[in-house]
């Protein structure tokens, strides 16, 4: 090992210590102990003061409310201002301290650093699973600077992941009922739509293909296989025909093989994303009519007119955002009804969607979010 090396890892660990000195730290003989996740039990003060949050900042707002956010000293702002500006600019102004809120950096992008949390003095750093798999070196120094990480998991996509990282952000910010009654909503929904489908699938599960429609029809966009959209289409027994046919769990299907498995089914993944001319544009004041527009290249894609999905209009409009959220039983709803509408008469997707912005989310619902190409 060079002498460089050693004496840049001597100060990064001098820095560490230094700045963890200027730190009240929990008293954590009086700490709570949160299960977080992973089902670590995290000892947390009793009322954390200094919050840095990395992701999930939606999920954060319905369950600590906007008065949560009073209390929030740091984020990620890679994975909300740059993945989800339309959606970040709704919160700003409802939000004092957001414009200006200190970013500790992200762990896709490289920039995310033990020194850039430490310093921001936090009692509770709350960690996406993601982030705390990548920042192993990292995750360590905060702890060792006496900083409790909360880790919280809606990517995994299991009615337990998304019910025990509910609970733990109620039990880390004071709000364990209204985490509670979150946890039960949407473990009972998926339930139930499990539930009803069990009644009524044959031996023959609906074929379904999902593509990315962030580049336009032009491009092959991104398909998923276990996770995302795929993760949500298996949840409900449809078969994802790019399950097997992809090197991860995500990636451009070969037109080839979207043609032989014929998808009775087709989902165009759509947001409002800055400067995608050609995306499939769906999301907060977005007109079904312009949503509709954008998604007609699909359907006229030449080589696309005899698949079944084409032919019997089921080719439908979703909005990227609701997948890994603690309200993505709304999107997996309108996708079982198409999948089995007999199961679903009585329910509404959009209107659940509209319901829980009313219920737990600061911003009013608007816009188009899931639609099909033809009315």
């Amino acid at each position: 090992m060079s002498s460089a090396f050693t004496a840049r890892a001597t100060r990064r660990r001098l820095l560490g210590a230094a700045l963890a000195a200027t730190i009240p730290l929990p008293a954590f003989a009086q700490a709570r102990r949160v299960t977080d996740a992973l089902g670590r039990e995290v000892p947390i003060a009793a009322a954390p003061r200094r919050v840095v949050v990395m992701f999930n900042y939606e999920e954060f707002t319905a369950v600590a409310g906007l008065e949560g956010w009073q209390r929030v000293v740091g984020m990620n702002r890679y994975v909300w201002e740059g993945w989800r500006p339309a959606i970040f600019s709704r919160y700003r102004p409802l939000i004092p301290n957001l414009g200006a809120m200190p970013d500790v950096g992200s762990t896709d992008e490289g920039t995310f650093a033990a020194e850039k949390v430490i310093a921001l003095r936090p009692d509770l750093l709350v960690m996406p699973y993601w982030s705390w798999v990548a920042a192993e070196t990292a995750r360590a120094q905060i702890e060792g600077a006496g900083i409790p990480i909360l880790v919280i998991d809606y990517n995994a996509q299991t009615i337990e992941r998304h019910v025990a990282s509910t609970r733990a952000l109620g039990a880390a910010m004071g709000t364990p009922d209204r985490a509670e009654a979150l946890a039960e909503r949407y473990r009972r929904n998926m339930e139930g739509m499990q539930e009803r489908i069990a009644r009524v699938r044959g031996a023959t599960k609906p074929k379904v293909h999902f593509e990315l429609g962030q580049a336009g029809a032009g491009t092959i966009g991104n398909s998923y296989s276990g996770t995302m959209w795929g993760k949500l289409a298996t949840t409900i027994g449809a078969d994802n025909i790019a399950d097997g046919k992809l090197a991860g769990p995500w990636g451009p299907l070969a037109a080839e093989t979207v043609l032989a498995a014929n998808p009775d089914f087709v989902f165009i993944a759509g947001s409002s994303w800055v400067n995608r001319p050609q995306a499939v544009k769906t999301g907060y004041d977005m007109p079904p009519e312009v949503t509709r527009a954008s998604l007609a290249p699909y359907a006229q894609r030449p080589a696309w007119q005899g698949l079944a999905a084409i032919r019997n209009n089921e080719l439908h409009a979703v909005e990227h955002g609701l997948c890994r959220t603690l309200f993505d039983d709304t999107a997996t709803l309108y996708i079982a009804k198409r999948l089995w509408p007999g199961a679903f008469e009585d329910a509404d997707p959009v209107a659940a969607l509209a319901e829980y912005h009313a219920r737990y989310l600061p911003v009013p619902f608007s816009g188009t979010w899931m639609l099909p190409w033809r009315g």
